[in-house]
C-alpha cells in the first residue's frame, strides 16, 4: 500500500533551502570577481544557439537585453544567469556548474580577452533536488 506523505514531511519539504539550478566552480568564482571588479555589474546569458552561442556570455549589466522569452536560472556570485527559454527545455531537470578553461572563443563574452571563457557542466537533478528547487525568474516590465 502506498502512502502519501504526512504533514510533517510537506512542511520539511518546504522549509528546506530551496536548491540551485546554477552553481560556480572556484576558477568561474575569481574570474566573475575579477570581471566584476573591471566592469562593475555583470549579467551571463546562455543563448543556446550555434557555435559560441551555447557557451554562456557573460556581459556588463544593461548591455544585453533580455527578452520575454528568457528564463532567470538563479545568481551565481551576486550575477544572474540567464537561459533562452528554448534551451531550458533541454536543460530543465538538470543541475549546471559554470566553470572556465583555458581558451578564447569569438563571442563578445568580457572574458575573451583573459585567455579563458566560462563553460557549462551539467549532471541530471535527483529527485530530490527536482522537488525542491530554487524559482525561476523572467522578465518583468
Amino acid at each position: 500500500m502506498h502512502r502519501a506523505p504526512g504533514l510533517g514531511v510537506l512542511f520539511l519539504i518546504w522549509s528546506m533551502k530551496k536548491f540551485p539550478r546554477i552553481e560556480v566552480n572556484n576558477e568561474a568564482e575569481s574570474l566573475i570577481h575579477e570581471l566584476q571588479a573591471r566592469h562593475g555589474d555583470l549579467v551571463f546569458h546562455q543563448s543556446g544557439g550555434c557555435c559560441d552561442g551555447s557557451s554562456p556570455m557573460c556581459f556588463q549589466k544593461g548591455d544585453f537585453i533580455m527578452g520575454y522569452s528568457d528564463v532567470c536560472l538563479g545568481e551565481v556570485c551576486g550575477v544572474e544567469f540567464w537561459m533562452s527559454q528554448d534551451q531550458f527545455e533541454y536543460w530543465k531537470h538538470t543541475h549546471l556548474t559554470l566553470g572556465v578553461v583555458v581558451g578564447r572563443g569569438s563571442s563578445f563574452s568580457l572574458e575573451i580577452p583573459t585567455g579563458k571563457r566560462f563553460m557549462i557542466h551539467s549532471r541530471l537533478l535527483t529527485e530530490e533536488e527536482l522537488m525542491n528547487l530554487e524559482e525561476l525568474r523572467y522578465r518583468e516590465d
